[in-house]
């Protein structure tokens, strides 16, 4: 296959022009590597290299402006606000920022296409007078506001640009323009040299009067590269603008019109392929490249043009080994490297120049990969001293003092930037320096990270420059929007041998070329083509109206390129996403679609989907070994809990690994406080109210002297439990008026019962006790240990209550058939507490039978004292057999020692439960 750039030189030496003195002139710089090689493959002997430009080169140099990047041109901007805008109605610049960077790109179109300044600004001022949405006679401030910035647009632009040309400076559309004012002095002055323009496709209207001045007068060849069944069919968007260049230009009625081929109607294997996700489509790349490379080992025809370009990290780890040479077209956008998350991280922390930073903003950073080897793994103890102390916030100095060794890294990261950027920027650019003095001693350290650092050095250094030369970048914020406009620009370009092996690129690095086997990927709506996006000032009728491009104009352009991919190709991969993306789609593109329709070629659709082992939902089971066997029985001689018993049958397997593997669940920071810190509280407060007085009647001097103690021990115990974790506002400090009030009511409550001629004796408060049992069949006895809440006497009868913070139901408590009691966690595991407790209290004769047990819900005590009770199988029950008697814990028994011998039974596997 002859690819176009050969076939141009080929022509050109055909009409015996000397290469030596021809101007090429390319639509990108990336096509002059491939026109020198191939220029190479015609020549006899050496020569001089001829003049290789891309077009914006060459519009630069007819022009005699630099064009400069897009941040000088927004503070240059802001400079021109700044002197035409009264100082009442002036914008910060993070606040200017944000849509001058739109004004700039209807600048850069308006002068691109050589629209009339003052027509277009004075009927943008019109209109808006027209439209503006209030309908009262005299005009608010905002109104006033809003029409008064679009009559000075005019001035903005007239200013700016002014200021620009006395630099000798421009944006792409100044240069553009002052370039077809400059077209006629070149053009006399440069009257033997020979232009050679080729593989254009979109112009704008500065473009097209510099080539057709130059056509006109003999010192330009122009080649273009369509194919006839586009530029033939009068709706087909690949050859929108060709038709027009071919129609409108009056070169071309004297002079052929080069060229239009016929190669797209060749034969070709074209495959779509649907694959769910980004990361589906870079493996699926991946085998296909491995599928080629064992029937073509030269790669140099192959080429994967990537639609989105966050996929090319994911492509190059899914390129096979085998595949060693390589180029890299599109660069690495520096957004994506590892070290811009966390300086992003850095700034998203700072913006709010906080004293006391948020835990996981500090284990976010001091966890970074760029910054975690300069601790030498001692950034660990923060992470622990954060846990014990239960720090939701922590201050530099906490910080220091934990890491005394590295406190001036800590500052560089955590000490107030005080909103000011001069202080940002000098912190940002030691940490660099910092992070490379330690890659440098570390002798394993990635080349990599080392060209990382030098990037954003670049990057920061550029920042400290625009700040000094402007200043204003007077916070934090508008640093910040001026970092991520320069990181979204700057790339880390990749080396490689730009003429051999497999070569990876974006589509708008295609042009010009031309590759046997296409592997396109992410061909979805919303990217290929990108659809209708509407960031522009100029409304659409405006723009038609002065033949600016719209959407469709841009899509047009997409249209061209794809199917110029395809036209010489020979194997065409387009490779769709099938997943829906709530901001993208999962469509696949309309040029799919036309290529089906257009019934050319036959393409083969596939929808490919990774291969999913089935993975059978299997019952964890763990035998007792005699390992195991040894450990159940020294949990025996120490003592099992009821809680420890209720949670075994909850779930065998959570039993196996708490207390035999002794793993202990993980301890997250409690930003709010939990559950289970409430009920430890208001157990401690309870307790500490009560156990003076235990063996003494209840009286209400008493209680009401209690409620004097609530607020004051009550948050005693919360500074305990909560550790430095702060509960003096916001839900926490809800929660510890919640508990308060639980305690407040439950006082209250036992007050109405004093009230209503009740006695109370206290008994016992936190009775912990430890009995030992034997079970027939086990040669060891087994102890079980507890602590019951409250043991008081209440009319005479005595009481075992266990208090529980969340809320119980009276059915909770009650039980049908005993054999139920060890099997079912969620109906009977409340009343297999309360009777462990009364069981152990009876072993010990701390009671005297019968006695009531039961629970006193915070959460639902209006229920009041909520007694366990033995229902017969009617679902009904008698007041007698909510007494717990010695036949209830006769019973009782029965059922805990068939527990006790199942857990340690051999031959019975700790076996998982499905749990709701």
């Amino acid at each position: 296959m002859e690819g176009f750039i050969k076939t141009v030189l080929i022509d050109l030496k055909e009409k015996s022009l000397n290469f030596e003195d021809l101007y090429f002139v390319l639509p990108s710089k990336r096509a002059g590597v491939f026109l020198k090689h191939h220029l190479s493959t015609l020549l006899s002997q050496p020569i001089f290299s001829p003049q290789i430009l891309s077009i914006e080169e060459f519009v630069e140099e007819l022009s005699g402006l630099r064009s400069l990047p897009n941040t000088d041109l927004l503070f240059k901007l802001y400079a021109t606000y700044i002197a035409l805008t009264n100082k009442e109605d002036q914008e910060s610049f993070e606040t200017f920022s944000k849509w001058a960077q739109i004004l700039l790109q209807d600048f850069n179109e308006i002068d691109r296409y050589l629209i009339p300044q003052e027509q277009i600004f004075d009927y943008l001022h019109a209109i808006k007078e027209l439209n503006h949405w209030s309908l009262e006679t005299e005009q608010t401030d905002l109104v006033r506001n809003h029409l008064k910035f679009w009559k000075h647009l005019k001035e903005y632009y007239q200013a700016f640009t002014e200021k620009l040309l006395q630099n000798k400076q421009g944006y792409q559309g100044l240069v553009y323009r002052e370039a077809c004012e400059n077209l006629e002095a070149y053009i006399e002055n440069n009257s033997g040299k020979k232009h050679i323009f080729l593989g254009f496709n979109a112009l704008n209207e500065s473009e097209s009067r510099i080539i057709q001045g130059l056509l006109q007068s003999d010192l330009a060849h122009i080649y273009w590269d369509i194919d006839e069944t586009f530029i033939d069919d009068p709706i087909h968007d690949a050859g929108l603008f060709t038709r027009t260049h071919r129609t409108s230009w009056n070169y071309f009625k004297k002079h052929p019109f080069d060229w239009v081929s016929s190669h797209y109607l060749e034969e070709k294997n074209i495959q779509v392929i649907g694959i769910p996700k980004l990361i589906g489509q870079a493996k699926y790349i991946g085998q296909l490249l491995e599928d080629i490379s064992q029937t073509n080992k030269n790669l140099s025809s192959v080429a994967v043009v990537l639609g989105e370009e966050n996929l090319l990290i994911p492509v190059l780890n899914s390129i096979p080994k085998t595949i060693e040479k390589l180029n890299v077209t599109m660069g690495l956008s520096l957004q994506y490297v590892p070290l811009a998350s966390f300086f992003e991280h850095l700034f998203v922390v700072h913006k709010n120049n906080p004293d006391i930073f948020y835990y996981k903003d500090v284990l976010g950073l001091l966890s970074h990969p760029s910054v975690y080897s300069l601790f030498e793994g001692k950034s660990v103890n923060i992470v622990d001293y954060i846990q014990k102390n239960n720090l939701v916030y922590i201050s530099v100095d906490q910080l220091k003092k934990r890491l005394n060794s590295h406190a001036q890294l800590i500052d560089l990261i955590f000490q107030s930037w005080e909103n000011n950027s001069e202080i940002a920027l000098k912190n940002c650019s030691s940490l660099i320096f910092k992070m490379k003095a330690h890659y440098d001693t570390n002798k394993k350290s990635n080349s990599l990270e080392l060209e990382y650092l030098y990037r954003f050095n670049i990057l920061f250094n550029q920042l400290s420059e625009l700040n000094d030369n402007y200043k204003y970048l007077n916070s934090i914020v508008a640093l910040h929007s001026v970092y991520k406009e320069l990181l979204s620009s700057e790339t880390l370009d990749f080396k490689g041998e730009p003429l051999e092996g497999l070569q990876v690129m974006g589509m708008l690095e295609s042009r010009v070329l031309d590759f046997e086997t296409v592997i396109i990927s992410s061909v979805n709506e919303g990217i290929l083509p990108s659809g209708k996006t509407n960031n522009s000032f100029i409304p659409f009728d405006i723009k038609v109206e002065n033949n600016m491009p719209t959407f469709k104009e841009k899509d047009a352009v997409y249209t061209y390129h794809f199917y110029r991919l395809l036209q010489r190709a020979k194997n065409v991969y387009i490779l769709y996403n099938t997943e829906i993306d709530v901001l993208k789609g999962g469509e696949k593109s309309r040029f799919i679609t036309q290529l089906e329709v257009e019934g050319i070629h036959q393409i083969k659709n596939t929808i490919v989907s990774p291969e999913l082992p089935v993975i059978e939902n299997q019952i964890k089971q763990i035998s007792k070994t005699p390992s195991v066997t040894e450990k159940l029985k020294e949990l025996a001689s120490k003592g099992f809990s009821p809680s420890s018993l209720t949670n075994y049958i909850r779930n065998p397997i959570d039993f196996y690994y708490e207390k035999v593997l002794e793993i202990k669940e993980f301890e997250d920071i409690e930003e709010n406080i939990a559950a289970n810190t409430l009920g430890s509280v208001i157990h401690n407060t309870l307790e500490d109210l009560y156990k003076p007085i235990e063996g003494d009647f209840l009286s209400i001097e008493k209680l009401k002297n209690f409620k004097g103690q609530i607020s004051q021990i009550v948050t005693k115990h919360f500074k305990y439990l909560y550790k430095d974790g702060d509960f003096s506002k916001g839900k926490n400090l809800i929660i510890f008026e919640i508990a308060k009030r639980y305690i407040s009511n439950f006082i209250n409550s036992e007050i109405e019962s004093l009230n209503a001629g009740n006695q109370i004796k206290i008994l016992a408060i936190e009775a912990d006790e430890t009995i030992e049992i034997k079970v027939e069949g086990l040669d060891f006895p087994i102890k079980l240990n507890g602590k019951v809440d409250r043991i008081d006497s209440f009319n005479g009868v005595t009481r075992v209550i266990d208090y529980k913070s969340g809320k119980v139901e009276q059915n909770k408590v009650e039980i049908v058939n005993w054999e139920d009691l060890t099997t079912d966690y969620n109906k009977y595991s409340k009343s297999f507490q309360i009777l462990c407790y009364a069981y152990m209290m009876r072993q010990i004769n701390r009671i005297e039978l019968p006695i009531e047990a039961g629970i006193i819900s915070f959460k639902n005590l209006n229920a009041g004292f909520l007694k366990f009770a033995k229902k017969n199988n009617a679902g009904s029950y008698a007041k007698k057999e909510q007494y717990i008697t010695e036949e209830t814990l006769n019973d009782f028994e029965k059922e805990f020692k068939k527990l006790i011998l199942e857990i340690f039974n051999p031959d019975i596997n700790f076996i998982e439960k499905e749990l709701n």
